[in-house]
């Protein structure tokens, strides 16, 4: 009798492809970004980055369930996220409202431009940052504003105030600020809750939260912009706020003199 195992078949390279084709997905959505900003359609270009965001968030999710994980996928995703979360929003604010300050003068055109540049920086930054600390911090928290939530933040302001038909000439100096604003926050050491739970425990989610996650999709079918706004703000000066009450909490208390 025969008693060698047969040998497991290796897994076909065809399966690899599925997640990268999210990325690829996502890659395309981003450069789609930029050249509908070029073109003068913003709605589209911020459509187009919460396209990419929602891409990203189910590479990484279709690689695990698949067991395809790879260094290939992890640093294409990077790339991509480049592409998607720092270069398209950048170009989208820009062609929206910065490069509006060249009619104040040529220094404010230069510091509209240069705007535009620092975000795209930091997000390269953030991203540097993130895959040299993956394995050594509290996946409970993200440090620094990830590069999606930064890029949902400024898409959203751009197709909110485009929605109510303000023009980036109106708002340049608004708009400058939330560029500037966006991409300090994500070099910055402010935590963010990431939503990843920490363990078994965690994996159980409060009826609550399901209810709360229901009412924001519905808020997001009646009044996409305004609704992916007021999320992208909040969640945006989370950070900030529980810095504040944690040095709050550590505050020492002084005592009367005896």
């Amino acid at each position: 009798m025969d008693d060698t195992q047969p040998t497991p078949r290796p897994r076909g390279r065809g399966i690899y492809l599925l997640p990268n084709l999210f990325t690829t997905g996502g890659l395309f959505a981003g450069f789609y970004a930029i050249i509908a900003a070029t073109q003068g359609r913003f709605d589209d270009a911020c459509i187009a980055v919460f396209v990419a965001g929602i891409l990203d968030g189910l590479d990484g999710r279709v690689a695990r369930l698949t067991n395809t994980q790879s260094e290939f996928g992890v640093q294409y995703d990077s790339l991509a996220d480049l592409v998607s979360f720092g270069l398209a929003p950048a170009l989208v604010m820009y062609h929206w409202a910065l490069q509006e300050m060249r009619l104040d003068g040529a220094i404010p055109g230069k510091i509209g431009w240069v705007a535009s540049f620092v975000y795209a920086a930091c997000a390269a930054l953030r991203l540097a940052r993130f895959n040299s600390q993956v394995g050594t911090v509290d996946k409970r928290w993200f440090i620094g504003l990830a590069s999606p939530a930064a890029a949902g933040l400024v898409a959203s302001f751009v197709w909110t105030c485009d929605d109510l038909g303000f023009t980036g000439e109106q708002l340049r100096y608004l708009a400058l600020g939330v560029t500037v604003t966006a991409g300090l926050l994500m070099v910055s050491r402010l935590r963010y809750f990431s939503f990843k739970g920490g363990g078994p425990r965690h994996d159980r989610v409060p009826f609550l939260a399901i209810v709360v996650v229901l009412a924001v999709l519905v808020g997001i079918a009646i009044d996409p912009p305004r609704v992916l706004l007021a999320i992208g703000a909040l969640y945006a000066l989370s950070g900030p706020a529980y810095a504040a009450f944690r040095r709050l909490r550590r505050a020492p208390v002084t005592e009367a003199a005896p």
